[in-house]
């Protein structure tokens, strides 16, 4: 364990819609939960980006916004509402991507498992998508300089997709790394048997980084019949590797049979650098209503301090991570929760229910 007193300085990115709101929230059971570790408390850098970055600088992710990241340890990122901005800002890179993008956060961690008090479609869910994070067929993240998707002519779009060895030996090792705290197994999915090259590519340096963990069981299986695997036997999975867009799909498939995208959690990692978000969306039909589940952001603020806490070897991190993750489950099973879930609570109140019992053991 580390003996520092240094503290956490964590970028706060409110975003768009209902952000300010679950943002709001997952700082509040973040002070919480260090303060029940015995960690010193964290030093919170607001920054902006969405509408009201737009409003103020012109720019939906102002470079002001990225050079402060840089200095940072982590930061918690709201979500965005691209088609609510200006027609002059709805083109490009997604704020989130950009910050992807710039820091080199190639991991996209996304569990998905079934809490008590939660209906499930699958009540036995209980596995991690790894999601490769920089390129693939996203356009947004596939090219040094300009998108990969473009359209020569008015009747003709096409899209570049990218696999490199690089990109897929450092997923498959965080992948292969995350199986060894879990049940051991790893999946990799793929497509390889319609494209043969780039997803050939991928699922062969996965098998021959598999060979360094010769204690985790490995398989492989193509996208679409992982999905339907997914839905008829969601248990008999622990860790799945997969590239982007595939990724993307899938833990939005998790998510929802482990009974909703508001309990999605998610981790955009790197080698010095990582970022919580949550896997939904900005739902601005919510925004201001005190209606948003904060669940999903406060398992993804967890995360951050478990990756912290890894990072840094500070105990202290850590328990504050499973403190959060313990007391969401916790306020779930004493049948606490928002609208989505069935509940009456809001937002607000489910987060006091949270921010108390990060208290208890």
């Amino acid at each position: 364990m580390s003996d520092t007193t240094e503290v956490l300085r964590l970028g706060l990115i409110e975003g768009d819609g209902i952000g300010p709101e679950v943002v709001g929230a997952a700082r509040k059971v973040v002070d919480e939960a260090m303060s029940a570790a015995g960690a010193a408390p964290v030093e919170w850098v607001p920054l902006p980006m969405g509408i009201s970055a737009i409003e103020q600088f012109g720019d939906p992710l102002p470079e002001q916004t990225l050079a402060a990241l840089a200095s940072l340890d982590a930061w918690i990122l709201g979500p965005h509402d691209n088609v609510a901005y200006p027609a002059e800002h709805r083109g490009g890179v997604a704020p989130g991507g950009a910050i992807r993008k710039r820091f080199g956060l190639f991991a996209n961690i996304r569990p998905a498992l079934a809490l008590p008090g939660v209906r499930a479609s699958a009540p036995d869910i209980d596995l991690v998508i790894v999601r490769e994070n920089s390129e693939g067929f996203y356009a947004d993240r596939n090219m040094f300089a300009g998108s990969g998707e473009f359209r020569p002519t008015p009747d003709v779009a096409l899209s570049v997709g990218l696999i490199t060895r690089q990109a897929c030996e450092r997923v498959a090792h965080e992948a292969f790394r995350l199986a060894r705290t879990r049940r051991h197994r790893v999946t990799i999915v793929h497509k390889a048997n319609v494209l043969p090259l780039t997803m050939g590519l991928f699922r062969d340096v996965c098998y021959a980084v598999a060979a360094g963990y010769p204690d985790v069981e490995v398989d492989d299986e193509h996208v679409d019949a992982a999905a339907a695997h997914l839905v008829r036997g969601a248990a008999d999975y622990d860790v799945l590797v997969t590239e982007n867009l595939f990724g993307d799909i899938l833990s939005d498939l998790a998510g929802e049979l482990s009974g909703s995208l508001g309990l999605a959690a998610s981790l955009n990692s790197g080698n010095d650098k990582a970022m919580a978000q949550a896997v939904h969306g900005a739902a601005p039909s919510l925004a201001g209503r005190n209606a948003a589940n904060p669940a999903a952001l406060q398992l993804s603020a967890a995360m951050l301090l478990g990756w912290l806490g890894s990072r840094d070897d500070e105990r202290r991190y850590h328990d504050a991570g499973h403190r959060i993750s313990r007391a969401v489950a916790a306020t779930l099973a004493a049948g606490i929760a928002t609208a989505d879930l069935g509940g009456l609570a809001s937002t607000s109140e489910f987060t006091e229910q949270v921010a108390a019992r990060v208290h208890r053991r």
